[in-house]
């Protein structure tokens, strides 16, 4: 391979997106005030995302037509149910003809890496660790 190529493959990284640092986000405790994102509904089947593409392809066209950026390409998801997970998109203003959402609270934050048949066991686990720290989880 020559540089050239592996430079360029590099910068097309860094345009996509940041990568993930596991370690700066995994066990946070998170101050937010209004913090800006939009929401979307992803289709899931038991848990595994079906449209989640097309989704993430609607939010960027909205943000993109409003001049929305995302400051720390940050995305919360909320599995609400087997079929069901809403998404949220970090914003820097809001975005019309999108559902724009302020969070406000402490949240904590736990990594979790791997298949998305795992994904009823990290929440089980992730309501484990909360009893054990002491901590309320309020859903909504």
């Amino acid at each position: 391979m020559n540089k050239k190529a592996n430079t360029s493959n590099r910068e097309n990284e860094e345009i996509c997106c940041p990568k993930f640092d596991p370690a700066s986000w995994d066990g946070k405790l998170l101050k937010w005030n209004k913090k800006m994102f939009i929401q979307d509904k992803v289709f899931t089947f038991f848990y595994m995302p079906v449209n989640f593409g097309s989704v993430i392809t609607k939010i960027m066209k909205k943000m993109e037509a409003a001049g929305a950026k995302s400051k720390s390409w940050l995305s919360l998801s909320d599995h609400t149910s087997k079929w069901n997970m809403d998404i949220y998109v970090e914003v820097d203003r809001k975005v019309p003809g999108a559902e724009n959402v302020g969070l406000s609270g402490d949240f904590y934050s736990k990594v979790y890496e791997g298949n998305f048949a795992d994904t009823s066991k990290w929440c089980q686990d992730f309501e484990h660790t909360m009893k054990a720290k002491g901590i309320i989880v309020k859903n909504g």
